[in-house]
């Protein structure tokens, strides 16, 4: 009898464990629609676009993923690298170029390496390249609409076109990256050689799918342009996915789209608050990038940017704030967290120091891109 009434307690904390930002998004939609009732304005609070985008993208990457597109792409790079500066440059590279397309989380998934390093390297370099893959990750993913699911929808919002976003986030994405080259020829300033352990070959793709993703990224992409219909993108997806890799849906991140079904929920209700509505406008106005950098430090900034751009018609800045406001906590962007729990399971004597490494240098990063962003305004 114990048991029966323990098992729902642990199933419930199993589900924030494994979802904390889905589940407290669920909280705040089912708190929220207590003090407003379902209606039919509810379905006004979606989104459909953001969402039928994001799970076209998130798909087709899944199937490019599958057939080892990324992985293949990572190795033929490393196996060229014959010093430790080589080396960091290939793996924080990839990471920061890569994520501008396939998403910082996609990115950390595919390149971040804990076992393919000798062991003198492995104990000398590990930590520091896995954070800065993960910097990296976040930072080049800043630099387009493609790149992590905030960007997303605020550029959905914005109304801008590919180029001014580009514009937009551009110095911030030059900096980032001489900051990154920077760092890594501290790190790598001896020049050592190295050799790679490297990874069985992966089976070689399917054409026929390799080429019916690519024609389908290539849909996704017009969608984000606005060249075509978002319903076309996921029309085809879905029809195509379930005809030739049906397999491929079972790899897409759902939690995500629920996270911004809930967060879509909750902002949508807070609005018909006149008193909070007023009050959170009046926080934000003028003070957008501040606001948003911070929100992220303790929601992330995917939470962030669906939040604050309720309350504000300046999504510029809102821009520029949730992608810096990435660095930071561990949580900031939920995309670190990729990295954390590969070093945790794979060195778990080695977390801690990897936590305050993390730490340390996305504080030296948000403070560098903050700086600049106040002495450009």
């Amino acid at each position: 009898c114990l048991y029966g009434k323990e098992l729902p307690a642990m199933a419930i904390k199993r589900v924030f464990q494994k979802e904390p930002v889905l589940s407290i998004a669920a909280c705040l939609a089912l708190v929220s629609s207590c003090f407003v009732l379902p209606d039919a304005e509810y379905l006004g609070y979606i989104d459909f676009r953001t969402l039928a985008i994001l799970f076209s993208l998130m798909t087709v990457m899944a199937g490019l993923r599958g057939q080892g597109v990324f992985d293949r792409l990572g190795r033929a790079l490393l196996s060229h690298t014959r010093t430790t500066l080589q080396l960091t440059a290939v793996l924080v590279g990839l990471c920061f170029f890569s994520s501008m397309v396939i998403t910082n989380d996609v990115s950390l998934l595919t390149f971040v390496v804990v076992n393919s390093l000798d062991a003198a390297v492995r104990d000398k370099l590990l930590l520091p390249i896995v954070c800065m893959q993960t910097i990296a990750a976040n930072l080049g993913s800043m630099l387009t609409p493609l790149g992590n699911p905030q960007n997303l929808y605020l550029y959905g919002k914005s109304g801008m076109d590919m180029g001014s976003f580009v514009l937009l986030m551009l110095p911030y994405s030059i900096l980032s990256l001489a900051l990154l080259a920077l760092w890594a020829v501290g790190l790598c300033r001896r020049g050592a050689k190295i050799s790679m352990a490297h990874s069985a070959a992966a089976a070689s793709p399917n054409k026929a799918l390799l080429s019916l993703y690519s024609i389908l990224f290539v849909l996704c992409l017009l969608v984000v342009l606005r060249v075509l219909p978002y319903g076309i993108a996921f029309a085809a997806v879905l029809a195509c996915v379930l005809l030739a890799d049906r397999n491929t849906l079972c790899r897409v991140d759902y939690s995500l789209i629920l996270t911004f079904v809930m967060l879509f929920i909750f902002i949508g209700n807070l609005g018909r608050f006149a008193a909070f509505s007023g009050w959170l406008q009046h926080i934000l106005t003028g003070h957008e990038v501040w606001v948003s950098v911070l929100a992220s430090q303790v929601t992330s900034n995917v939470p962030a940017a669906i939040l604050l751009s309720g309350f504000t018609e300046n999504i510029r800045s809102l821009i520029i704030g949730t992608n810096l406001g990435g660095l930071g906590t561990l949580i900031a962007s939920m995309a670190s967290l990729i990295s954390y729990r590969e070093i945790a399971r794979e060195l778990p004597l080695q977390k801690g120091r990897y936590f305050a490494l993390f730490t340390v240098s996305n504080i030296l990063f948000v403070t560098v891109l903050m700086g600049a962003w106040a002495l450009a305004g």
